[in-house]
């Protein structure tokens, strides 16, 4: 088990230094062939000259792509400073960039969001995982019933209506009619409970459209299962009913839930931008569209970074979870 960690660590990391290698080349190489000048980028269409020739000096945009790549890799575990323009800028390990628009370091925009994107993406990932599984393993067991039907057609509408539509109508009916919930964003370290309560209706948007989505696959995957010829052996040695499906047919389906959640996780620790958008919350969502409009370059690459690094550390974690789950992952 510690020599398939290993393993997984070490190809992660290599994974994570591609990551880094290609999004860097897509921001920073791909415009330069297409003709576009990336200092303009980084500090708006409006600077004067002076401005753009001195970012440009301070990124070295003008030295060879390789020592750009270098010069990246080493401010993300030493710091970086940037001299040029007549100006010298610090940027303190790690540093994923500097935002010469608004005057501030990539990093501390990051970790200042991270908390609020965590906390919606954890939180709905158990409401669609414990609602999304059982109703999907209800329906297989339940087959052509009136819960089995009721249950994929509750799936297809959560499957087919978008967030945004179902946050407004959410926010219509219980926060703003029923008055139910809090539909205003409350930071945890003020208050537990109005932090709660404010992230209860973005909880259950997003879980219904990610529950849907479970329900479906465990209930096809829970039906092909049960049709396996151990799962017959084991009703044949007279294993009670729970046995059967608790020990026997649920490890087998929660294989491809787990390969689902990781990358699902994954992404939306990254940025739940409708979901954040909707309900107003500052997480990383939020941090990329504004960056979008404004044309933050950096704060755009940044969030692209966190984001892959959020999915390789998911997909580690399913990986693990694979090797607690189904033995014959260990014995591989």
């Amino acid at each position: 088990m510690l020599a398939y960690l290993i393993r997984r660590l070490f190809a992660a990391a290599v994974m994570l230094v591609v990551i880094i290698m290609v999004v860097f080349g897509i921001f920073f190489l791909v415009p330069k062939w297409a003709g576009v000048d990336i200092a303009l980028s980084f500090v708006g269409k409006q600077a004067d000259p002076a401005a753009i020739a001195g970012v440009r000096e301070k990124l070295s945009l003008d030295e060879p792509i390789y020592f750009q790549v270098w010069e990246f890799f080493k401010g993300i575990f030493a710091g970086r400073t940037y001299t040029g323009g007549g100006d010298t800028i610090h940027c303190s390990a790690p540093c994923f960039g500097y935002s010469f628009r608004s005057e501030q370091a990539v990093w501390p925009v990051l970790t200042d969001r991270f908390p609020v994107t965590l906390g919606l993406a954890l939180g709905a990932a158990v409401l669609w995982l414990i609602l999304g599984v059982a109703a999907g393993v209800l329906s297989a067991l339940k087959r052509g019933t009136l819960w089995d039907r009721g249950a994929m057609v509750v799936a297809l509408a959560g499957v087919s209506l978008p967030i945004y539509f179902t946050g407004m109508l959410s926010l219509a009916v219980f926060a703003f009619g029923l008055k139910w919930f809090n539909a205003q964003y409350v930071p945890l370290e003020d208050s537990f409970g109005g932090w709660f309560g404010g992230m209860i209706l973005p909880w259950i948007t997003l879980a219904f459209l990610y529950a849907a989505m479970y329900a479906r696959i465990t209930r096809a995957t829970m039906l092909e299962i049960l049709g396996e010829d151990y799962i017959r052996t084991a009703r044949a040695k007279g294993l009670k009913e729970q046995t059967v499906i608790g020990k026997h047919a649920m490890r087998s389906t929660m294989t491809p839930i787990l390969t689902m959640l990781g990358m699902d996780l994954g992404a939306l620790i990254g940025g739940a931008i409708l979901t954040e958008t909707t309900f107003s919350l500052p997480g990383l969502g939020q941090a990329v569209l504004n960056a979008i409009r404004n044309q933050d370059l950096p704060i755009i690459l940044g969030v692209v970074l966190i984001t892959s690094l959020a999915v390789l550390i998911a997909n580690l974690v399913v990986d693990v979870l694979y090797a607690v789950i189904d033995p014959r992952v260990r014995l591989s």
